[in-house]
């Protein structure tokens, strides 16, 4: 097991991400915050959503194994139901790092899913958000970082 820092540098290092629930009508949505913060710190970010073509002005993808060249990491932002099909598809596509978003309440992340993941081999953060780790981080996020883990919503060890 690795420490939450070093299990999110290691994702944080990877080019090309997907995140998952990128919203049509993004109000702030967590998904989209996420999404724009990437793409803004120079990430080749991918929207993924299977209701939308288009997001944050971006070209949206219905699943991850329609984006072309594929993707070494993922942000699960959707609700934890969901989860579990997502971890299945990043299995079969061979992805190897997948980040279940939570920060208060359930988030997204879904023990079945957080099971299936690892079971495959895949290093799966169940909890926190890439936002609270340098190099994307802000100081709103490091408190949140603070908070998260103190009430249990960010792990430890990964």
């Amino acid at each position: 097991m690795s420490t939450i820092k070093e299990a999110a540098a290691e994702f944080l290092a990877h080019e090309r991400v997907a995140v998952t629930g990128v919203s049509r009508h993004p109000r702030d949505h967590g998904s989209n915050v996420v999404y724009k913060r990437l793409r803004e710190r120079g990430y080749e970010v991918f929207a993924v959503n299977p209701n939308a073509d288009e997001v944050e002005g971006d070209v949206c993808y219905h699943d991850l194994k329609s984006i072309p060249g594929g993707v070494d990491a993922v942000v699960i932002a959707t609700r934890p139901e969901t989860a579990e099909a997502t971890m299945r598809e990043c299995a079969e596509l061979g992805i190897g790092h997948v980040w279940m978003h939570r920060a208060f309440g359930a988030g997204s992340v879904s023990e079945a899913a957080t099971g299936h993941g690892r079971q495959h081999g895949i290093t799966v953060i169940d909890g926190g958000c890439p936002l609270m780790f340098a190099p994307t981080s802000d100081a709103g996020h490091r408190v949140m970082r603070v908070v998260c883990t103190l009430a249990g919503k960010v792990p430890r060890r990964v």
